[in-house]
């Protein structure tokens, strides 16, 4: 139980990093309008928010930019032509995910570029790898946190291993990502202890990245605020892949630090989520997230039961529960 002073008062070092565009692109391949996506910076520099994540730096060899939105591949001119020269308070992040970037030719020197923060993306297996990303942005100018995924699935004496030679490199954050939406906060606190001690040794931050399956995002993002992690994650009206993540307008109500306002939050959302949603956009808790969530798997099958518009959920479980892992 946490003591009263921790969920009252509030600490100077907290960030919190608006996710939605990049964790909301999975739910619509990226397209979003530059009226979103102007509108939202508007609100979170208004809002007090620190990072605004515009999306990933995806390889275009890989992926096909004529299946996607622009902000799958965050090209520096397409966030200039929303940010100008950014001369605010918010820092503009994107995410570069291991093995689906070209990150030597597609991330250009600091001095070239709108993006402050790139977040590396990576599993327990591909470090050496995240290590080689992480090294290339902070050289190029930029802050980096790693952002080790699917975390419910890796064993602590891996974690513990990774956590010691991403140490040893110029990271800035460590980041707690439940992937699979899975963890309830008592292994959220164990997880937290292993970070916080790695990040104690090696002079870093600790962040967390929080999946909503069951219902536990904010829950879970509050527990570590009280224990001390310092980046939070959070997307306005919870958009995200399948379940969606924790809510920003939750995380902003629950936070006393003055610098946050909530009312341009919840204009934001009258005006653009609202509509993303009464126009088919699709996201948040359901029963198939749930199942998938309650079994640590990948939510992977519950996009597809949701994308087929499939109500046999008893049927899906069984499905599910009997799959070869």
């Amino acid at each position: 139980m946490k003591e009263v002073s921790k969920l009252l008062d509030y600490r100077s070092d907290i960030k919190v990093v608006d996710a939605t565009v990049r964790d909301g692109g999975l739910v619509n391949d990226f397209y979003f309008t530059d009226e979103f996506v102007s509108d939202l910076y508007k609100a979170n520099i208004e809002a007090g928010v620190d990072y605004m994540e515009f999306g990933y730096k995806a390889s275009k060899k890989l992926f096909d930019v004529d299946k996607f939105g622009k902000w799958k591949f965050c090209n520096d001119d397409d966030i200039r032509s929303i940010v100008g020269e950014n001369n605010t308070d918010l820092k503009i992040a994107v995410m570069a995910d291991v093995g689906r970037c070209d990150y030597k030719n597609d991330i250009a020197p600091k001095s070239e570029s709108p993006i402050d923060l790139v977040r590396v993306a990576t599993y327990i297996h591909t470090i050496p790898e995240a290590v080689d990303m992480i090294e290339d942005a902070c050289k190029k100018g930029y802050q980096a946190s790693c952002n080790i995924m699917a975390i419910s699935n890796a064993r602590e004496s891996e974690l513990s291993a990774a956590l010691d030679i991403l140490g040893k490199t110029p990271v800035d954050v460590f980041y707690i990502v439940d992937s699979f939406g899975a963890l309830y906060p008592e292994q959220l606190e164990r997880l937290a202890d292993i970070y916080l001690n790695f990040a104690a040794k090696y002079n870093k931050k600790v962040g967390i990245h929080a999946h909503n399956n069951l219902q536990l995002a904010f829950a879970n993002t509050v527990e570590a605020a009280g224990i001390g992690i310092d980046w939070l994650d959070a997307t306005y009206s919870s958009m995200g892949r399948g379940a969606g993540n924790c809510a920003m307008e939750l995380l902003l109500g629950f936070l006393k630090n003055p610098k946050y306002e909530i009312y341009p939050v919840f204009k934001f959302i009258e005006k653009h989520m609202t509509a993303l949603k009464e126009n088919g956009v699709v996201w948040g808790y359901d029963l198939q997230y749930l199942m998938t969530g309650l079994l640590n798997q990948h939510p992977r099958t519950a996009i597809k039961f949701t994308k087929d518009a499939r109500k046999d959920y008893a049927n899906f479980y069984k499905e599910i529960i009997t799959e070869e892992v």
